[in-house]
């Protein structure tokens, strides 16, 4: 799962608010690392600082941010690492999450070879109903959609839950015939 967290913080001088924001993001770092998250699993995804106008040229005051994406590798800790997060303080944003499936080319080759084997078996059925046999491979063709079907069959009590995925291939195989 990545989550996609962050702070936000407003100062009447954009030192303030930058040194504001500096702070609230290293009691977030904290709190993930506190829930089991590798600082490894974490990297900055924006970070800006900037002046706020009210009717027109006015500064009112200086917006700090900066967002960050955590990685989540296993997924009993998504609901520890979010009320952490969500314990941080006010500054704390949570901007979104999306999941994707860890080893996600050894499940398509899985499927590739089953989709094969299952090619090559109907051939043999269809070849034996016309009192023939399957020859050479004449051509083979592939449509795979690797991207992740998500679900929620399955889902838990968790307050985040992935759900089930699948990862389909299909495999068409023209043999001769025998």
């Amino acid at each position: 799962m990545r989550l996609n967290v962050g702070v936000d913080v407003r100062r009447d001088r954009a030192s303030s608010a930058f040194s504001a924001a500096k702070a609230a993001r290293a009691r977030l770092a904290a709190a993930i690392q506190g829930a089991g998250i590798s600082v490894n699993d974490m990297r900055t995804e924006n970070l800006t600082l900037g002046a706020e106008y009210k009717d027109g040229p006015q500064v009112v005051g200086y917006r700090a941010a900066q967002g960050v994406e955590v990685i989540l590798r296993d997924m009993s800790k998504a609901d520890a690492v979010i009320d952490a997060v969500a314990a941080v303080g006010d500054e704390v944003q949570i901007n979104g999450i999306s999941f994707e499936v860890s080893k996600a080319e050894a499940l398509l080759a899985r499927a590739r070879a089953a989709a094969y084997r299952d090619a090559l078996s109907k051939a043999r059925q269809l070849a034996a109903l016309a009192g023939r046999h399957v020859g050479r491979v004449v051509k083979i063709d592939e449509q795979s959609d690797s991207t992740p079907r998500f679900s929620l069959a399955g889902a838990d009590a968790a307050f985040v839950s992935p759900g089930q995925s699948s990862i389909s291939v299909i495999v068409n195989v023209v043999y001769e015939l025998i």
